[in-house]
């Protein structure tokens, strides 16, 4: 078969491997449609995020690796021993952080806690080939009413729905969602599910803030054209938000704003209300505690997303409560192509893309097109 494989960062070349074979617990699935993370395309050009020191030391000794590839929706064409939930033929998506089944954490049903077990496309090959092996823990089906393209979106959601769930919205929360991006868009509407009041968001992209209006935001901010902080203050009489997501930092090389959103997040945030940290920032950076201390703020993150975070993601999709068609704006075809993805999710300004670029393998027979 023929799977991508990174010799080092910035070097993926397309190269013949034996076909997988499949073992107990686990399934051979052939990708219909992958897109590589935001992460995952820092990680590809050597920019610093989540992990960079861990793929760093991967390459440097075990290079050439299959690596990435944790968002895709795939079809089943074999089953291994002991695999119980699912048949050749079925479609399916996966979380990526799986627990080890090992630890005490493990053993005594908190394995939604654990930390030690693999990461697919990381410390096992995601979805950049023709055929994959996955262990059948990782997986949930994928509704007839969700098209391939919509499933390659499920992951990041189910990311989305841990974050808003930390939250722990009151009914009536006024919220703030620094970053449209797709996680920021995922953000806006699990919150607007979840019984926030006011909702505003903040992007310096036109096309972010048009699409965050269309999903339902009440105030969309062009923070290329205004404070963002003296606005928000102005919609919530002086106060700041309840609740304030932190989705736009990250690396300045690929347009993610640093850490300046995070102040800005600060800044507008009421006193004794909450940010939720979403962006990967790749290094360390200042934050005045005693300002936070003084004020009362929590600063929190979210649990990793469980089975049963991405499982709820498949009733939100399918039932149209959660919509994901509009945020998807580069579709690519055939495995040739895996490289240009990579290119324009590490530059989604320059592209004037939303949801990372996805690559369709080929047509699955879905009911259901984009």
């Amino acid at each position: 078969m023929k799977a991508w494989r990174f010799y080092g960062f910035g070097d993926m070349r397309l190269d013949e491997l034996p076909v997988p074979v499949v073992s107990a617990g686990y399934v051979v699935v052939k990708p219909l449609c992958v897109q590589p993370s935001v992460t995952e395309a820092q990680l590809a050009f050597g920019i610093r995020t989540l992990a960079y020191d861990r793929v760093k030391h991967r390459l440097d000794t075990t290079a050439p690796l299959q690596l990435f590839g944790h968002e895709f929706c795939a079809r089943i064409v074999e089953v291994g021993p002991g695999v119980t939930r699912f048949r050749v033929g079925e479609r399916v998506a996966a979380r990526a952080k799986l627990p080890c089944e090992k630890c005490s954490l493990c053993r005594s049903e908190r394995s939604n806690l654990c930390r030690k077990g693999p990461v697919i496309g990381f410390d096992l090959p995601g979805c950049f080939s023709e055929l994959a092996l996955l262990p059948e823990i990782a997986l949930v089906h994928v509704d007839d009413a969700i098209s391939d393209s919509e499933a390659a979106c499920l992951q990041s959601l189910s990311d989305s729905v841990a974050a808003v769930e930390t939250a722990d919205l009151k009914l009536g929360n006024s919220v703030v969602i620094f970053g449209q991006g797709s996680m920021g868009l995922e953000c806006l509407q699990i919150a607007r599910l979840s019984g926030a009041g006011l909702v505003v968001t903040v992007d310096v992209r036109e096309e972010s803030c048009r699409i965050s209006k269309v999903l339902g935001a009440d105030h969309a901010i062009d923070a290329s054209r205004c404070d963002p902080v003296t606005a928000i203050r102005e919609l919530t009489d002086g106060n700041g938000a309840d609740v304030v997501f932190e989705c736009a930092g990250g690396s300045p090389k690929q347009g993610l704003a640093g850490s300046a959103t995070l102040s800005q997040a600060i800044d507008a945030v009421r006193s004794g209300g909450k940010i939720i940290g979403v962006s990967w920032f790749g290094s360390p950076f200042p934050v005045d505690i005693d300002l936070l201390r003084e004020r009362s703020l929590r600063y929190l993150f979210p649990d990793i997303s469980t089975q049963a975070h991405l499982e709820h993601t498949v009733r939100l999709v399918a039932s149209g409560r959660v919509r994901l068609k509009p945020t998807i704006t580069h579709i690519l075809q055939g495995l040739a192509t895996v490289p240009q993805a990579f290119e324009i999710t590490a530059k989604k300004g320059q592209y004037k893309a939303i949801n990372p670029a996805q690559v369709m393998f080929e047509a699955s027979g879905s009911s259901v097109s984009l």
